[in-house]
Protein backbone atom coordinates (compact mmCIF):
# COMPACT_ATOMS: atom_id res chain seq x y z
CA UNK A 1 0.00 0.00 0.00
CA UNK A 2 1.35 3.16 -1.07
CA UNK A 3 2.60 5.85 2.05
CA UNK A 4 2.31 8.88 -0.81
CA UNK A 5 0.25 11.87 1.08
CA UNK A 6 -3.27 11.55 -0.19
CA UNK A 7 -4.88 14.58 -1.93
CA UNK A 8 -6.85 16.64 0.51
CA UNK A 9 -10.29 16.38 0.67
CA UNK A 10 -11.04 19.65 1.49
CA UNK A 11 -8.64 21.09 -0.80
CA UNK A 12 -6.82 23.29 2.20
CA UNK A 13 -3.57 21.27 2.86
CA UNK A 14 -0.60 19.45 0.50
CA UNK A 15 -2.08 16.12 1.60
CA UNK A 16 0.24 15.82 4.33
CA UNK A 17 -2.75 16.98 7.14
CA UNK A 18 -1.49 20.78 8.06
CA UNK A 19 -1.64 23.72 7.00
CA UNK A 20 1.20 26.08 6.81
CA UNK A 21 1.40 29.50 7.17
CA UNK A 22 5.00 30.65 5.46
CA UNK A 23 5.21 34.09 7.25
CA UNK A 24 5.64 32.74 10.53
CA UNK A 25 6.78 29.29 9.76
CA UNK A 26 3.94 27.78 11.86
CA UNK A 27 1.86 24.81 10.91
CA UNK A 28 -1.87 24.16 11.87
CA UNK A 29 -3.57 20.53 11.53
CA UNK A 30 -5.82 20.52 8.84
CA UNK A 31 -9.85 19.69 9.00
CA UNK A 32 -8.54 16.53 6.96
CA UNK A 33 -6.23 15.49 9.76
CA UNK A 34 -8.02 13.55 11.82
CA UNK A 35 -9.27 11.36 9.03
CA UNK A 36 -5.58 11.23 8.23
CA UNK A 37 -4.54 9.54 11.60
CA UNK A 38 -7.85 7.05 10.99
CA UNK A 39 -6.46 5.98 8.04
CA UNK A 40 -2.79 5.52 9.59
CA UNK A 41 -4.68 3.30 12.16
CA UNK A 42 -6.51 1.58 9.85
CA UNK A 43 -4.29 0.53 7.13
CA UNK A 44 -3.68 -3.18 8.22
CA UNK A 45 -6.93 -3.57 8.39
CA UNK A 46 -8.55 -4.93 4.80
CA UNK A 47 -9.84 -2.02 2.86
CA UNK A 48 -9.43 -3.19 -0.90
CA UNK A 49 -12.95 -3.52 -2.88
CA UNK A 50 -12.73 -7.21 -4.34
CA UNK A 51 -11.52 -7.05 -8.27
CA UNK A 52 -15.10 -8.37 -8.47
CA UNK A 53 -16.89 -5.02 -7.75
CA UNK A 54 -14.22 -2.72 -8.75
CA UNK A 55 -15.95 -1.72 -11.71
CA UNK A 56 -19.26 -1.58 -10.38
CA UNK A 57 -21.71 1.56 -11.33
CA UNK A 58 -25.25 2.57 -10.51
CA UNK A 59 -25.27 3.24 -14.33
CA UNK A 60 -25.38 -0.17 -16.38
CA UNK A 61 -25.96 -3.72 -15.09
CA UNK A 62 -25.95 -5.31 -12.59
CA UNK A 63 -27.03 -2.61 -10.72
CA UNK A 64 -29.08 -0.90 -13.07
CA UNK A 65 -31.26 -4.21 -13.07
CA UNK A 66 -31.53 -3.46 -9.30
CA UNK A 67 -35.16 -2.60 -7.87
CA UNK A 68 -34.86 1.43 -8.11
CA UNK A 69 -36.24 2.19 -4.92
CA UNK A 70 -33.50 0.31 -2.72
CA UNK A 71 -30.83 1.44 -5.68
CA UNK A 72 -32.12 5.15 -4.99
CA UNK A 73 -31.56 4.58 -1.14
CA UNK A 74 -27.61 3.91 -1.89
CA UNK A 75 -27.39 6.74 -4.18
CA UNK A 76 -28.75 9.81 -1.57
CA UNK A 77 -26.28 7.74 0.93
CA UNK A 78 -23.47 8.12 -1.08
CA UNK A 79 -24.09 11.03 -2.71
CA UNK A 80 -23.91 12.66 0.78
CA UNK A 81 -21.47 9.75 2.26
CA UNK A 82 -19.38 12.34 4.52
CA UNK A 83 -22.75 13.78 6.17
CA UNK A 84 -24.02 10.10 6.75
CA UNK A 85 -20.14 8.77 7.97
CA UNK A 86 -19.84 11.82 10.39
CA UNK A 87 -23.57 10.95 11.64
CA UNK A 88 -22.88 7.26 11.95
CA UNK A 89 -25.49 6.58 9.79
CA UNK A 90 -25.40 2.88 7.73
CA UNK A 91 -27.01 0.61 5.83
CA UNK A 92 -28.36 -3.26 6.18
CA UNK A 93 -29.21 -4.91 2.84
CA UNK A 94 -30.79 -8.14 3.78
CA UNK A 95 -32.94 -10.74 1.51
CA UNK A 96 -32.01 -13.83 -0.94
CA UNK A 97 -28.88 -14.97 -2.38
CA UNK A 98 -27.78 -13.37 -5.30
CA UNK A 99 -30.04 -10.15 -5.52
CA UNK A 100 -27.04 -7.33 -5.19
CA UNK A 101 -26.63 -6.80 -1.61
CA UNK A 102 -22.87 -6.92 -1.67
CA UNK A 103 -22.73 -4.88 -4.73
CA UNK A 104 -24.49 -2.34 -3.60
CA UNK A 105 -22.71 -2.97 -0.08
CA UNK A 106 -19.33 -2.35 -2.21
CA UNK A 107 -20.59 0.72 -3.58
CA UNK A 108 -21.12 2.43 -1.18
CA UNK A 109 -17.57 1.63 0.80
CA UNK A 110 -15.90 2.23 -2.71
CA UNK A 111 -17.32 6.07 -2.28
CA UNK A 112 -16.70 6.27 1.22
CA UNK A 113 -12.37 5.42 0.26
CA UNK A 114 -12.80 8.08 -2.67
CA UNK A 115 -13.98 10.39 -0.04
CA UNK A 116 -10.73 9.74 1.54
CA UNK A 117 -12.41 7.83 4.62
CA UNK A 118 -10.82 4.93 6.39
CA UNK A 119 -12.66 1.73 6.09
CA UNK A 120 -12.71 -1.98 6.74
CA UNK A 121 -14.08 -4.53 4.53
CA UNK A 122 -14.60 -8.55 6.27
CA UNK A 123 -16.83 -11.25 5.21
CA UNK A 124 -17.96 -11.96 9.25
CA UNK A 125 -16.70 -15.42 8.99
CA UNK A 126 -13.24 -13.60 7.84
CA UNK A 127 -13.53 -11.26 10.22
CA UNK A 128 -13.97 -13.95 13.00
CA UNK A 129 -10.99 -15.85 11.77
CA UNK A 130 -8.97 -12.58 12.53
CA UNK A 131 -10.34 -11.96 15.94
CA UNK A 132 -9.36 -15.75 16.99
CA UNK A 133 -5.78 -15.62 15.55
CA UNK A 134 -4.74 -12.55 17.60
CA UNK A 135 -6.12 -13.74 20.44
CA UNK A 136 -4.78 -17.24 19.69
CA UNK A 137 -1.50 -16.03 19.50
CA UNK A 138 -0.93 -15.09 22.99
CA UNK A 139 -0.66 -11.54 21.98
CA UNK A 140 -2.76 -9.52 23.89
CA UNK A 141 -1.65 -6.34 22.54
CA UNK A 142 -2.45 -7.19 18.68
CA UNK A 143 -5.57 -8.80 19.93
CA UNK A 144 -6.65 -5.03 21.95
CA UNK A 145 -5.06 -3.11 19.22
CA UNK A 146 -7.13 -5.09 16.04
CA UNK A 147 -10.66 -4.39 18.09
CA UNK A 148 -9.80 -0.57 18.77
CA UNK A 149 -9.33 -0.68 15.24
CA UNK A 150 -12.27 -2.21 13.78
CA UNK A 151 -14.31 0.39 16.38
CA UNK A 152 -12.61 3.69 15.23
CA UNK A 153 -12.38 3.01 11.55
CA UNK A 154 -14.60 5.27 9.48
CA UNK A 155 -16.88 2.75 8.22
CA UNK A 156 -17.28 -0.75 8.89
CA UNK A 157 -18.37 -3.55 5.81
CA UNK A 158 -18.95 -6.62 7.30
CA UNK A 159 -20.39 -8.94 4.52
CA UNK A 160 -22.26 -12.42 5.33
CA UNK A 161 -23.57 -11.76 8.95
CA UNK A 162 -25.31 -14.52 10.19
CA UNK A 163 -23.30 -17.25 7.50
CA UNK A 164 -22.05 -19.43 10.51
CA UNK A 165 -22.26 -20.22 13.87
CA UNK A 166 -19.51 -19.92 16.31
CA UNK A 167 -18.16 -19.96 19.82
CA UNK A 168 -19.95 -17.50 22.41
CA UNK A 169 -16.80 -16.04 23.29
CA UNK A 170 -16.52 -14.68 19.74
CA UNK A 171 -19.80 -13.52 19.88
CA UNK A 172 -18.85 -11.40 22.28
CA UNK A 173 -16.09 -9.61 20.61
CA UNK A 174 -18.50 -9.08 17.51
CA UNK A 175 -20.86 -7.52 20.07
CA UNK A 176 -17.92 -5.78 21.28
CA UNK A 177 -17.17 -4.14 18.01
CA UNK A 178 -20.68 -3.19 17.30
CA UNK A 179 -21.73 -2.06 20.63
CA UNK A 180 -18.33 0.69 20.45
CA UNK A 181 -19.41 1.90 17.46
CA UNK A 182 -23.26 2.16 18.36
CA UNK A 183 -21.67 3.83 21.49
CA UNK A 184 -19.45 6.49 19.11
CA UNK A 185 -21.97 6.89 16.33
CA UNK A 186 -19.80 5.27 13.84
CA UNK A 187 -21.03 3.96 10.66
CA UNK A 188 -21.88 -0.15 9.87
CA UNK A 189 -22.57 -1.62 6.32
CA UNK A 190 -24.03 -5.33 6.74
CA UNK A 191 -25.31 -7.85 4.06
CA UNK A 192 -27.40 -10.83 5.24
CA UNK A 193 -29.25 -13.66 3.64
CA UNK A 194 -31.26 -13.87 6.85
CA UNK A 195 -34.77 -12.39 8.17
CA UNK A 196 -34.10 -10.46 11.28
CA UNK A 197 -34.97 -13.55 13.53
CA UNK A 198 -33.16 -15.58 12.02
CA UNK A 199 -29.74 -13.27 12.57
CA UNK A 200 -30.78 -13.05 16.33
CA UNK A 201 -30.35 -16.63 16.57
CA UNK A 202 -26.80 -16.36 14.85
CA UNK A 203 -25.35 -13.22 16.49
CA UNK A 204 -27.69 -12.44 19.20
CA UNK A 205 -30.37 -9.58 20.38
CA UNK A 206 -28.45 -7.19 21.73
CA UNK A 207 -26.35 -6.80 18.66
CA UNK A 208 -29.06 -6.92 15.83
CA UNK A 209 -30.94 -4.84 17.95
CA UNK A 210 -27.96 -2.13 18.00
CA UNK A 211 -27.51 -2.55 14.09
CA UNK A 212 -30.97 -2.46 13.70
CA UNK A 213 -30.76 1.10 15.43
CA UNK A 214 -27.62 2.31 13.62
CA UNK A 215 -28.65 1.37 10.01
CA UNK A 216 -31.68 2.17 7.19
CA UNK A 217 -32.59 -1.69 6.68
CA UNK A 218 -32.45 -2.26 2.74
CA UNK A 219 -34.52 -5.43 1.65
CA UNK A 220 -33.47 -7.16 -1.96
CA UNK A 221 -35.27 -10.22 -2.86
CA UNK A 222 -35.78 -12.28 -6.72
CA UNK A 223 -33.96 -14.97 -8.01
CA UNK A 224 -30.18 -15.54 -7.67
CA UNK A 225 -28.60 -13.80 -10.52
CA UNK A 226 -25.53 -15.83 -10.10
CA UNK A 227 -27.37 -18.83 -11.36
CA UNK A 228 -28.17 -17.37 -14.95
CA UNK A 229 -25.23 -15.88 -15.69
CA UNK A 230 -24.22 -17.39 -19.22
Amino acid sequence: MSTDPQPCPHGVCDGTGFVVDEDTRTATPCRCRPAQVERRRARSLSAVIPRKYRGVSFDRPPVSDLPGPQVQVVKRFVRDVDANLDAGRGLWFYGSVGTGKTTLAMLVSRAALDAGRSVAIYSLPRLLAEIRATFEADSEGSYVDLLDRLAAVDLLHVDDVGAERTSDWVLEQLYAIVNARYEDERSVIITTNLERDELVEQIRERTVSRLEEMCTLVPLYGEDARRFVA
